[in-house]
């Protein structure tokens, strides 16, 4: 794939494409026929994905507006209280949360701290965005996730800058009044999957998402991959291999990994035939670190350390979970490992307007395909894969602590 062919995905996708949009749908349908342009047949697979319109949302400060967002999929009504800055989420900060509207730091809430909350008696919760030396004063709009209130109940939520956050602290701000009101349905997200065949019946699957946040173009997080798993395809298009690749665009992977959960899903009677598991999260960046996160065999972080080497590709890698497609894979017994070039917030950063193509390098882009496409094609045409269909004690720890079905140690 050339310079000139990877710049024109990234300007063709230079817009916002959020979890069940039309403009996702509209990405997808353009990385399909991406897909058949190679010659690769595609097809897209849609998924149910819990959605809301919100019609008003107002958060008052001793009785006057503050500028916010309300959080899609917190419930609707109105609910007062008094306000409690809240910057841990220890057992003593919970505990003094009962009967108050709750300012987070954070941008959202994990399961257990939120269900801390519930049990705690909290009103509802005010979380922050953005960066106070910005000039622009965006406020992200964010979900309160099915998999963060589990069967506790709905909390009526709110997003602030952190400007508007830190006013309420320093003016001693003493009741917040939350309103929101909206229409929560069930909506439309959807993978887009394309196959090379080999001569065994198993194969290696590839996964990237391509959805974006509600403020950001997704061009890092992340076209990036996608262009990645496009330049694998092509590279590797017309070669005799061994295991197949079928290659997996995954949406809404931004609302906590429901393309790729919901593909594991869909295809559980087929995940005894894939061997390996490759995501692509961010590559491509004028600077960073490129690493390696291994949810499979320690043996598979020292291969890769050994090709980097022989390569002359300097590669970080490690064992553990990274937060991306890889994670239902690995859950589901598969060996996973995640790709990505790591670029400082200050320079790259996600989830804000300023994820756009001027922070990728088409140099770097194609050094970071070259690479995972030489990986791919030595697992793709391995006589047997060598990688162990087992996951290590550590990364089953891991998986359980990051989807929430066990309490991360202290």
């Amino acid at each position: 794939m050339t310079h000139e062919q990877m710049h024109r995905i990234f300007q063709d996708l230079d817009f916002v494409h959020t979890s069940g949009s039309p403009e996702e749908l509209r990405a997808a349908q353009y990385l399909a026929d991406a897909c058949q342009a190679l010659g690769v047949p595609a097809r897209i697979e849609p998924f149910a994905v819990s959605m809301a319109e919100i019609y008003h949302a107002e958060v008052l400060a001793d009785g006057q507006p503050i500028p916010c967002q309300g959080v899609s999929l917190c419930g609707s009504g109105s609910v007062e209280g008094e306000l409690y800055y809240m910057p841990g989420q220890d057992p003593v900060s919970i505990a003094g949360a009962k009967d108050k509207i709750v300012l987070l730091d954070t941008q959202g809430i994990g399961h257990f701290a939120y269900q801390d909350l519930v049990k705690a008696g909290a009103k509802g919760i005010l979380f922050q965005y953005g960066n106070l030396h910005y000039d622009n004063r965006d406020i992200d709009r964010r979900d309160l996730r099915p998999a963060v209130v589990g069967e506790a109940k709905k909390l009526l939520c709110a997003m602030l800058h952190v400007e508007t956050g830190l006013a309420l602290v320093k003016n001693r701000v003493r009741r917040i009044k939350i309103t929101v009101d909206q229409q929560e349905y069930e909506g439309q997200s959807q993978n887009v999957v394309a196959e090379l065949p080999g001569k065994r019946p198993e194969y290696l699957t590839l996964t990237a998402h391509y959805d974006s946040t509600s403020l950001s173009h997704g061009s890092y997080d992340n076209l990036s991959g996608c262009v990645g798993l496009l330049g694998v395809m092509d590279a590797l298009r017309s070669e005799r291999l061994n295991y197949g690749l079928r290659f997996v665009f995954c949406g809404s992977e931004e609302r906590g990994l429901l393309g790729s959960k919901a593909y594991v899903k869909a295809h559980e009677p087929e995940l005894d035939e894939t061997a390996l598991n490759i995501n692509l999260d961010m590559i491509g960046t004028y600077v960073g670190k490129f690493i390696a996160r291994v949810s499979a065999e320690e043996a598979l972080v020292h291969y890769l350390t050994y090709l980097g080497a022989e390569i002359g590709f300097p590669i970080a890698a490690k064992t553990g979970v990274y937060s991306s497609d890889s994670t239902p894979f690995a859950d589901k017994g598969v060996p996973a490992l995640s790709f990505a070039r790591l670029a400082s917030n200050t320079v790259a950063p996600i989830h804000c307007r300023f994820d756009t193509p001027e922070v990728l390098s088409m140099d770097q882009m194609a050094a970071d395909i070259d690479f995972i496409t030489a990986f791919t094609r030595r697992m793709a045409q391995a006589v047997v894969c060598p990688v162990k269909r087992e996951i290590p004690e550590k990364v089953r720890k891991e998986l359980d602590e990051y989807l929430f079905r066990k309490r991360k140690e202290p």
